[in-house]
């Protein structure tokens, strides 16, 4: 039964409605997804354990929104952890997968035995979503409080989108018979529509002033929003995790009184958008004199996906808006065509 669940639901994303709250979330599992992220990176424990959170919360919020390309979670530190960041790209077509990558850049030196989200320091929290080509891309930003990133993101909508929301989250090393230690992670996100908006600048009860769920629901609608979320607290962590038990029962299990429905699952994969082009794309503000600065003792320019860790090297005759040849090694004339 365990093999049958790991099957079903490894890397999905279940969206899902409780019909007697007015309530809609999701429950996802980054099982392969997870582990394909992290073992191409040596990320000591706490780091590992902030990649498989921002992995999470975006293949949670992702198919949230209506997106036509692009959704990216950043956070920016003053602490051990400097940077997290995480894209989520909407399916290409009904029915594909959607995809995910995830990294983090640290300084080890620094990194202690405090809590991995303590480590991040001072910073922000950002949500950015980019529609592609002819669109502006939308930013939004909160402090890093609260005391996890699930915390910030919550902070997120209520503060920006007048969304209650709230995340439950949880990741770890799977042993299961048969098959060495594998990364696991699994989370659900509950969601609702404010009753009464808060106003802007008005303050919330929140730190530091900012607006939280119950500066926004009030009446019956908040009287769901708690008891929804007094259900989802009794949710164990090998329960999100899985593969044990699968999403469609645990929503029986945690909210029967609800009356959950549940709705096509979207599958999820491990994806990156890095391209030669892409890197030529980049260096093309540069001159020659740059370039050069940029070439290595053996005569190339290289460069390094921190996502995928995918390696290219170039020509650095064939860079920046000076190159003499193009990308083939074919020559250039002055207005830089062939």
């Amino acid at each position: 039964m365990n093999k049958i669940n790991q099957i079903a639901w490894d890397d999905t994303v279940l969206p899902f409605q409780l019909d007697r709250s007015d309530i809609r979330g999701r429950v996802a599992r980054l099982d392969g997804v997870l582990d394909h992220i992290l073992t191409r990176h040596d990320y000591p424990a706490p780091v590992a354990a902030m990649v498989a959170e921002i992995a999470l919360l975006t293949a949670l919020i992702g198919p949230t929104m209506k997106l036509r390309w692009k959704l990216s979670l950043q956070v920016r530190g003053t602490g051990a952890i400097r940077t997290l960041a995480a894209d989520y790209f909407a399916p290409e077509a009904e029915g594909a997968p959607a995809r995910i990558r995830a990294w983090a850049s640290f300084d080890a030196e620094r990194l202690d035995s405090s809590k991995p989200f303590d480590q991040i320091g001072d910073g922000y929290f950002a949500i950015l979503i980019d529609q592609g080509q002819g669109s502006t891309p939308y930013q939004g930003i909160t402090p890093i409080a609260g005391g996890s990133l699930s915390a910030c993101a919550q902070t997120y909508f209520a503060q920006s989108e007048q969304l209650p929301t709230r995340f439950h989250l949880a990741s770890g090393h799977s042993h299961l018979p048969g098959s060495g230690p594998q990364w696991r992670a699994g989370g659900m996100m509950l969601q609702t529509l404010p009753g009464q908006p808060q106003q802007a600048g008005d303050g919330g009860s929140g730190q530091d002033g900012l607006i939280e769920a119950a500066d926004i629901l009030q009446g019956a609608e908040s009287e769901n929003w708690n008891r929804a979320n007094m259900l989802l607290d009794t949710v164990e962590t090998l329960e999100l995790i899985g593969p044990a038990v699968g999403p469609t029962d645990l929503l029986v299990r945690l909210f029967h009184e609800e009356t959950p429905r549940a709705y096509d699952a979207q599958p999820v994969e491990f994806g990156c958008s890095c391209s030669a082009d892409r890197v030529r794309g980049t260096l093309s503000i540069y001159s020659a004199k740059d370039i050069q600065h940029m070439t290595t003792d053996d005569g190339k320019v290289t460069a390094d996906c921190q996502f995928c860790g995918a390696h290219y090297e170039f020509d650095p005759l064939s860079l920046g808006f000076e190159a003499t040849v193009d990308e083939n090694g074919n020559p250039l004339d002055p207005k830089g065509d062939q």
